[in-house]
């Protein structure tokens, strides 16, 4: 019912930027609550952000302040603009939907639908 390819990942300095996009194929996009998890090699998939149809979103404590989710319901995208990066933050980054909810959720095994993923890699 959902696709979802991200891009936008690379290698970026410690302190650089980066924007990543999640780009879904969905006729009622506005319906589903997005997010975003990474996984490091070696860690569980872990919950960064999510962001509900009308642009509420709640953060994880390791990004909150330098990392920003956003939506852009008609062009059926969610975006992850993160600032001030981290060498911890090197992980495959992963956009996540699901049906909205009353409650943005941040567990992995909350959302059914899932793109293939984006690197992010940054150097010390």
């Amino acid at each position: 019912q959902v696709q979802l390819v991200e891009s936008g990942g690379g290698l970026v300095q410690a302190g650089g930027s980066l924007r990543l996009s999640c780009a879904a194929s969905a006729r009622t996009f506005s319906n589903y609550d997005m997010a975003w998890f990474r996984q490091a090699p070696g860690k569980e998939r872990e919950f960064v952000a999510a962001i509900n149809w009308s642009g509420g979103s709640f953060y994880a404590s390791s990004v909150k302040g330098r990392f920003t989710i956003s939506r852009d319901n008609d062009k059926n995208a969610v975006f992850l603009q993160m600032n001030s990066l981290k060498p911890e933050d090197t992980a495959v980054y992963y956009c996540a939907a699901r049906g909205s909810s009353f409650y943005l959720r941040s567990k992995s095994s909350d959302y059914n639908y899932w793109g293939q993923g984006t690197q992010v890699t940054v150097s010390s």
